[in-house]
């Protein structure tokens, strides 16, 4: 299936301004409410269901210039628009 890119955001931040945003993201979802994500002239609303397939994926990226390696950290959540359920568990320490 084909992919759209609805909004982007990229930008270096400490981690504590990381975390205020996951936080407000987090009150959101714990509210059941939608939620507007905006930057410059960009803005998507998204109203998730009570359920959603998250999905935690850690990558080691290397370089061939030598350069160290990153490691990226990706938390995603996935509905469908129609509103399908989604199931599982993870534990974090």
């Amino acid at each position: 299936m084909p992919e759209e890119t609805l909004f982007e955001f990229e930008r270096d931040m400490t981690t504590s301004e990381v975390a205020q945003y996951l936080r407000t993201v987090a009150d959101r979802l714990d509210s059941g409410g939608e939620f507007t994500l905006e930057s410059g002239g960009d803005s998507v609303t998204l109203s998730p269901p009570g359920r959603v397939e998250f999905e935690v994926e850690i990558e080691r990226e290397t370089s061939k210039s030598g350069k160290s390696p990153e490691i990226e950290l990706e938390f995603a959540l996935e509905w469908d628009e129609n509103g399908s359920d989604g199931s599982g568990d993870l534990t974090i320490e």
